[in-house]
């Protein structure tokens, strides 16, 4: 599987969070952040992460944490309708992916064995799934894996 590594900064992000199975209701916690952003101006020129908090392997599925985030300006006020937060940056693994449930869960069981025969470790950080540009609208997106430096 073809990756490239890059250095991300830090982002100042707000998100809307959804607890629960992860499924198409994602979909919906992001549709509702997308229209949000919309009607403040915010989504031409967007970047987007979908970060799923938690492994589903390892945490019961009605308590997986799936933050739906989008980078917003450091002097951005935020309102009562989502959160604030930031994404740590640093050295992630980026693999551009179809953005289907069969093409991401084939990346995933793609992607960790390839980082340990090229020599990579996992930063313990989420993973991210990150859209930009054209991707917001087309069917791809970056799996963003941190990596230790």
């Amino acid at each position: 599987m073809k990756f490239k590594v890059e250095t991300l900064p830090n982002y100042r992000i707000a998100y809307m969070r959804r607890v629960g199975q992860y499924g198409p209701a994602n979909i919906e916690v992001m549709e509702e952040l997308k229209k949000w952003a919309n009607e403040r101006n915010l989504l031409k020129s967007a970047i987007l992460f979908a970060i799923p908090q938690d492994n589903p392997e390892t945490t019961l599925p009605e308590n997986c944490r799936f933050d739906a985030c989008i980078v917003i300006p450091d002097d951005y006020q935020v309102d009562d309708s989502v959160y604030e937060g930031e994404i740590s940056g640093g050295k992630y693994l980026i693999y551009e992916v179809k953005h289907t449930a069969e093409d991401i869960q084939k990346a995933y069981a793609d992607i960790f064995p390839s980082l340990q025969s090229n020599g990579y470790q996992i930063d313990n950080k989420p993973n991210l799934e990150k859209y930009t540009g054209d991707m917001i609208n087309n069917p791809y997106c970056e799996i963003c894996v941190p990596i230790k430096s």
